[in-house]
């Protein structure tokens, strides 16, 4: 089928798989006993593929989409073989991946037109968040861009000591003050700095607390305004940060921060820790915000552009 193109260098495919490897191994082996005996496609076996796309995590809502999808499909050919399921689930949840017209990505890309291009990151506590800054800087201070880091999550000292870390490790510029500082004062600093340094690219980091969305709202709200004071268009992407081992918590705090604020992009984290990868599929399609990151692994470069022609590659290899 046409959807799928080989865009991945070998090594960045070989990270990509084996990062789903657990989510793969699980779906494959619950899909199995899901049609053993059967040679048709029938409503027993639409049931239990059901039962394994919902226990797979790609999410109630979207799980119906591709049931319906399929069930068109028996419709049309009026007998379908079991042997003929993999390709035909691999086709329906990649033309699902391909309506949200986003996953095209295949390096990380910063606008041409925005300088800096300034990004604030959001999530709660232990999603990856600050991991995920760090590897960001690094992909894209490799790349060539001149990167400065921002630590406006103010009311942890251990999230500013680690983006610290990471600010060395990279070797880029951080902007920091002391916890409990006002974390918009820290974004207004950060940018103030960014555009004296003519830097390329802006990450900042925000807190992550969700108990009390209304106050988050408004700080969150709050330090948009400020950066606005220093680049008029400030933020050009706010991106959400989820752990996707958390299965359906991670679609939890989506609803939760879309509420909150205006999310432009998402990066789904820990992927190769668990047998959740489904959470990509169903996010996607649930939230219509596009997937940008992955997370596929420990090391530095494990941090991935989201390409859904070879996501769903690697979920059916």
């Amino acid at each position: 089928m046409s959807f799928f193109k080989k865009l991945f260098s070998t090594e960045k495919k070989e990270t990509l798989d084996k990062g789903l490897e657990k989510t793969k191994t699980t779906f494959f082996s619950k899909l199995s006993k899901a049609v053993a005996g059967k040679s048709k496609v029938d409503d027993d076996v639409l049931d239990n593929l059901e039962e394994v796309l919902v226990g797979s995590d790609v999410g109630v809502n979207t799980t119906l989409k591709i049931i319906e999808r399929i069930e068109k499909r028996v419709a049309e050919d009026k007998y379908l073989g079991t042997e003929e399921l993999n390709q035909i689930l691999r086709d329906e949840i990649g033309a699902l991946l391909s309506e949200t017209n986003t996953g095209e990505a295949t390096e990380f890309e910063v606008p041409k037109d925005k300088k800096p291009y300034v990004l604030m990151v959001v999530g709660v506590n232990g999603v990856g968040k600050t991991t995920t800054i760090g590897k960001l800087a690094y992909q894209f201070k490799k790349a060539g861009h001149k990167v400065v880091l921002g630590a406006a999550d103010t009311f942890r000292a251990a999230a500013i000591d680690q983006l610290q870390v990471w600010a060395d490790r990279v070797d880029v510029p951080i902007v920091r003050q002391n916890m409990g500082s006002d974390p918009a004062s820290v974004a207004f600093d950060t940018l103030q700095s960014a555009v004296a340094q003519n830097a390329d690219v802006v990450i900042i980091d925000t807190a992550g607390r969700l108990h009390n969305k209304i106050n988050l709202m408004n700080e969150l709200s709050k330090v948009k305004r400020v950066m606005q004071k220093v680049v008029a268009d400030a933020p050009h992407d706010v991106l959400l940060v989820l752990d996707g081992s958390t299965g359906q918590n991670a679609f939890e705090q989506a609803k939760q921060f879309t509420a909150a604020t205006e999310v432009t992009s998402l990066a789904v984290t820990k992927l190769d820790g668990t047998a959740k990868g489904g959470v990509v599929i169903g996010i996607s399609d649930q939230f219509q915000i596009p997937v940008k990151y992955i997370g596929v692994g420990e090391g530095i470069e494990d941090l991935q552009v989201f390409n859904k022609y070879e996501f769903v590659d690697s979920f059916f290899k």
